[in-house]
């Protein structure tokens, strides 16, 4: 049997140490939002969604002082 590619298996050390840091910015930005308090109330809304969204993305960088905040405002149908 030969050995594996060198190149493939630095690639693959690369795309599972990828995931990997995607995967805990993603827990923390998460952990995040529930020190905020808020996955814990049921007001529902396109705001409420979007700041828990941008919360979860944001990921570690609520802890550096982010506190992202969105505000969904809808145009209004002519009469």
């Amino acid at each position: 049997m030969r050995p594996p590619h060198t190149g493939f298996v630095q690639w693959e050390a690369c795309m599972r140490l990828g995931t990997f840091l995607l995967v805990a910015w993603l827990v923390v930005g998460a952990f995040a939002g529930s020190q905020r308090h808020y996955y814990s109330t049921s007001n529902e809304n396109c705001a409420r969604a979007g700041t828990i969204a941008a919360t979860v993305l944001a990921g570690p960088l609520n802890y550096f002082g982010a506190n992202p905040k969105v505000d969904c405002r809808f145009p209004q149908p002519s009469k």
